[in-house]
């Protein structure tokens, strides 16, 4: 009982967090009417729950038409093009391969969330700062010219509370720093990277605060559960985490409220989703190394089709 009411004013505050959470220049029910919408973003879209929960919610909403959803999401990918001097290999930049999927998924819209790994994990630098701001402005420039409007998400927190008393965290002596020893203060970078998304100074059509409600839920639910975190490594979110980002995506979108779902449907979701990806980061191409290849995207597309059939039959009363 106190963990569920602890939770209902958790989703409170969130809620009011959400309110604010976003601002556009246009209808914020445009991408809804969208026939095609490309998700871009590192990891955290690579692992693409919170795009797959997405489009789930749509169809629990009889979105109709409802729109196509592609996720290409990169792990390690940057838009600014810098790497840590300790990553493995260069990271990849979204410019390598942005006008390619432009060209391949002809979206109307586009959502990406960049920013955690343009920082390269190090303390805050106004020269890597003004790079991240180059970068985001170009793949507006892109979209737009592409004849798509554009949805910025601001990169959500970098949560050092898990790793504290490891050496995952480096204190601000340190000459260098990379993913795996991350500034111990790493989350004031990404705040600052995500007030800028938030400034109006983008271009983009829609912004949406993804930092604010994930770090007020978490700073409410640690008032009960001290260890509590969405994102167990620093970085990469949880179910949870996903869920919240999708939820303040949706409401951003105007569909605050979230319906229902089956395990069977959400995990029909995110095989076809999965599936999907796959086949779509392979179709547009990329430098990352260690990335296993999805199968042909006309192959995909019949195995989806069939899982999506599975998934419309899981969700009829």
């Amino acid at each position: 009982m106190i963990y569920a009411a602890c939770r209902m004013i958790a989703l409170f505050v969130v809620g009011c967090s959400m309110s604010m959470a976003a601002t556009y220049a246009s209808d914020p029910a445009f991408p809804l009417q969208a026939k095609r919408i490309l998700f871009l973003g590192d990891s955290i879209t690579h692992a693409g729950e919170y795009v797959y929960l997405i489009e789930l919610q749509c169809r629990l909403h009889g979105i109709s038409p409802l729109p196509d959803m592609v996720n290409v999401g990169l792990a390690s990918e940057t838009c600014s093009g810098l790497s840590e001097p300790d990553h493995p290999f260069p990271r990849p930049d979204v410019h390598e391969r942005l006008d390619r999927a432009l060209a391949a998924v002809k979206p109307d819209v586009v959502v990406a969330c960049y920013g955690m790994n343009d920082g390269i994990y190090h303390p805050f630098s106004e020269e890597r700062f003004q790079t991240y701001q180059k970068g985001i402005r170009r793949l507006v420039e892109k979209a737009h010219a592409a004849g798509a409007k554009i949805v910025l998400m601001t990169p959500p927190p970098y949560d050092a509370e898990p790793l504290k008393g490891t050496d995952k965290i480096a204190p601000a002596s340190r000459e260098k720093y990379a993913y795996f020893q991350v500034y111990e203060d790493y989350d004031k970078v990404i705040h600052a990277y995500g007030q800028w998304i938030l400034s109006g100074n983008t271009g983009g059509d829609m912004v949406i605060d993804l930092h604010t409600p994930l770090t007020n839920y978490v700073t409410e639910q640690r008032k009960t559960s001290p260890k509590f975190t969405l994102a167990p490594d620093g970085v990469h979110c949880n179910s949870e985490g996903h869920r919240m980002i999708a939820e303040t995506v949706l409401k951003a979108w105007g569909l605050p409220d979230w319906k229902p779902v089956s395990p069977e449907g959400a995990q029909l979701a995110k095989q076809r989703g999965s599936l999907l990806h796959d086949a779509w980061l392979s179709h547009v191409g990329h430098k990352r190394p260690g990335t296993a290849a999805g199968l042909p995207l006309e192959e995909a597309k019949a195995k989806a089709a069939t899982i999506e059939a599975d998934l419309i039959k899981s969700l009829s009363p």
